[in-house]
């Protein structure tokens, strides 16, 4: 009996739990056939770069960790909780991580100014809570900013991918621009494109021979005119005139 309402309440406490937190970055759950609930990794928005997909997995991987790598009693936390228990130390590193490795991280997206401030918003947020000595750091780990950047990151990037697509079908068919002007310089639908063209171009390899190593062939085989260049052309049309005025000289001499 006593096993039985332990897990009702602990389902309860879950259930409220989800009411305030924040979606897990990397893995969404879903219901098979049979009925169970299982959970797989988020699929990537279409219509992105290489390098904006290469960004977002980063983060959800690395928001999914410090926020929600684990689970005690229905309660989700992760390495910024362990780490902000600390006292002055934690908090400190906490920011610092929540920065580095998801707000900066997610900056190289080329993010607008407003969206990189909604981020910093909720890490001043975290860094805030956890001043309160353990309700702090509980609001902290209940609060998740960097899930939450995430899913800033992530909802940004799904607009830009679906922009992108309008480009392509407007271009296809030979219509006008449908996105507007104003949304697409804060979205950059396609931003990150020319770098993955960089990179698949196909690189010329150089190749390097040796001057002081020839084949056997080409020491055989007499230079052209062409090959010897127009110096050693004109020294040798010099020697030959010479040598026939020699010759013709040698001929004069001898009727004489």
């Amino acid at each position: 009996m006593t096993s039985y309402l332990q897990k009702a309440g602990t389902r309860l406490f879950e259930k409220n739990l989800e009411q305030y937190q924040p979606e897990d970055p990397l893995y969404e759950f879903y219901t098979d056939n049979r009925g169970k609930q299982r959970r797989r990794k988020r699929a990537i928005p279409p219509g992105l770069s290489a390098r904006d997909a290469k960004i977002l997995k980063s983060v959800q991987r690395r928001a999914h960790y410090l926020d929600k790598g684990f689970s005690i009693c229905g309660l989700r936390f992760g390495w910024a909780f362990i780490i902000g228990i600390i006292p002055g130390a934690g908090d400190v590193a906490d920011v610092t991580l929540n920065y580095f490795l998801v707000v900066r991280k997610a900056r190289q997206a080329e993010l607008p100014a407003w969206l990189v401030r909604r981020m910093l918003l909720n890490n001043a947020v975290s860094a805030l809570s956890g001043l309160v000595p353990v309700a702090g750091d509980i609001v902290m780990a209940v609060f998740k900013a960097n899930s939450r950047n995430a899913a800033l990151l992530e909802e940004f990037l799904r607009i830009r991918g679906e922009e992108f697509l309008k480009l392509q079908a407007d271009m296809a068919q030979g219509r006008g621009q449908s996105v507007p002007a104003k949304d697409s310089q804060q979205v950059k639908p396609g931003a990150g494109m020319s770098d993955d063209a960089a990179a698949a171009a196909p690189q010329q390899k150089t190749k390097f021979v040796s001057w002081s190593r020839s084949s056997r062939k080409e020491k055989e085989r007499a230079p052209t005119s062409g090959e010897m260049g127009r110096f050693v052309e004109d020294v040798e049309l010099g020697t030959a005139a010479r040598s026939r005025e020699a010759e013709s000289s040698t001929i004069t001499v001898q009727k004489r």
